[in-house]
């Protein structure tokens, strides 16, 4: 395995997108975005990528990683490849798996925006809708599949699926693929695969653990890392509020109305926080509107349309929901509820500071998710700066931060520290129903509250994209 550095991705950045072997029709597609300049993960992943070599690549979300993978595989499939003849019926040449169907959503407008100027065609399938207008599309063979794993599996257990043809797997958000709620349908997809592939695994963040797993899934990989292991973006200035549990919606309301927030993004442990939150703010005289798991993929939308729009002000959302949201301008995110995941920490305000421009991340915590922080100022190697009001100064005072142990990797190669163990237990896969006893427990946990485990649901399929 070789290792590209951040330093030398850092050099990389004054190189432009004509200097990385892409053809005219890509870059007159990313010329039409108004990009010029590849970002650090950009200019050192689509080399690598054409190259034909496996890549695990880490970059903060936000850096473009998405278009870091696309443009290299629309490349080496307009180019034919391995498999010179037309992809044939219910086959497919590329397969790129993604956690979530927001983010299979993305990754599919992604590959059309992209690929406009070729001559190839893509499609994206996801649990929670009809199966048979996928199985119909499927049958016309397609050179890009996005999928999530569920529905895939469901897909290849009824023959709609083939891959005699696969040249590349995408692994996108590696680390929550690779997790625990994950890595059956992760193996089991991987070995109805050709031995010979070109596999791409891309993230935000790779823990030990998952590097660990991952690892053994790719060839002599070469790796990227843009960013030191979960660190946050630097434009995200980020602090914290101590306070009272029941004091935080007041809190909040407090900080959205006396600073002028315009766009605010809330996340919540729980739908049934999320809605909660969202009636509180609503009755404050605030716009907001809540997305999750339970949302109809109508509501989601309109949600989403309207936030970006400024329609609604405030979005308030669980972690699963907002994965695929991206909003290059959004100035504030704020932690209503710590995650129980520390890394997801890193995901969450990776939503903010995009593209070059900044933001802020605030937190709001009170003394019982002490042990919370504790797990995510270990995980980024910083402590976050704390503020307090007056008028909102915590009865049950926020206890002090521990000091920063560096960070090692761990010898094991089993997925099962405590963090993954915790995400397993709340974790969706793809739609399906955690079982009774993992439900039960993650019930208990939060507080009679259920996790947002079905945020592949109810969601109307896309179309297939042609882009000639």
């Amino acid at each position: 395995m070789s290792l590209i550095s951040a330093d030398t991705a850092e050099k990389s950045i004054k190189i432009s997108f004509n200097d990385l072997g892409l053809s005219e029709p890509l870059l007159k597609a990313v010329l039409d975005q108004g990009y010029d300049t590849p970002s650090p993960i950009q200019a050192q992943a689509i080399p690598a990528v054409l190259s034909g070599r496996d890549v695990m690549a880490a970059a903060q979300t936000g850096t473009g990683k998405t278009a870091g993978f696309t443009l290299p595989l629309l490349e080496r499939l307009s180019k034919g490849g391995r498999e010179q003849s037309r992809v044939q019926s219910n086959n497919v040449r590329a397969l790129v798996l993604t956690p979530t169907r927001e983010l299979a959503a993305q990754v599919s407008d992604s590959i059309a925006t992209y690929g406009k100027y070729l001559n190839l065609h893509s499609t994206v399938v996801f649990g929670g809708v009809k199966i048979n207008p996928q199985m119909m599309r499927l049958r016309q063979g397609v050179d890009v599949l996005v999928a999530t794993p569920g529905r895939l599996m469901d897909l290849c257990n009824q023959k709609a699926v083939r891959f005699s043809q696969l040249e590349v797997l995408i692994l996108d958000e590696a680390d929550r693929m690779l997790d625990m709620g994950f890595i059956r349908d992760i193996k089991k997809i991987i070995s109805l695969l050709p031995k010979q592939r070109q596999n791409l695994l891309f993230s935000a963040t790779f823990s030990p653990d998952i590097r660990a797993l991952a690892k053994g899934m790719v060839n002599n990989p070469l790796e990227i890392s843009v960013n030191a292991e979960n660190s946050t973006a630097e434009k995200v200035t980020q602090w914290l509020m101590a306070v009272d549990k029941k004091r935080k919606p007041a809190l909040l309301t407090h900080l959205i109305k006396e600073n002028s927030w315009g766009q605010v993004l809330v996340f919540t442990k729980t739908k049934h926080g999320a809605n909660k939150l969202t009636q509180y703010l609503e009755a404050e005289g605030l716009t907001a509107a809540a997305i999750h798991g339970n949302k109809s993929q109508g509501a989601r939308t309109k949600a989403l349309a309207s936030f970006k729009d400024g329609r609604v002000q405030i979005l308030v959302a669980t972690d699963i929901a907002a994965r695929g949201i991206d909003i290059d301008l959004l100035p504030q995110v704020v932690n209503f509820d710590l995650p129980n995941v520390p890394e997801d920490y890193v995901h969450r305000i990776g939503r903010t500071a995009r593209a070059g421009n900044t933001g802020q991340a605030v937190s709001l915590v009170c003394n019982d998710d002490l042990k919370l922080l504790w797990d995510i100022e270990q995980v980024i190697q910083h402590h976050i700066e704390r503020k307090v009001i007056d008028r909102f100064k915590p009865v049950n005072e926020l206890g002090e931060s521990r000091p920063i142990r560096s960070l090692k990797a761990k010898r094991s190669n089993k997925p099962n520290s405590r963090a993954n163990a915790n995400k397993a237990k709340v974790e969706h896969k793809d739609g399906q129903h955690l079982s009774k006893g993992h439900r039960s427990q993650a019930n208990r946990s939060n507080g009679g509250n259920k996790p947002d485990n079905n945020s592949n649901r109810n969601r109307r399929s896309k179309p297939t994209h042609s882009n000639k």
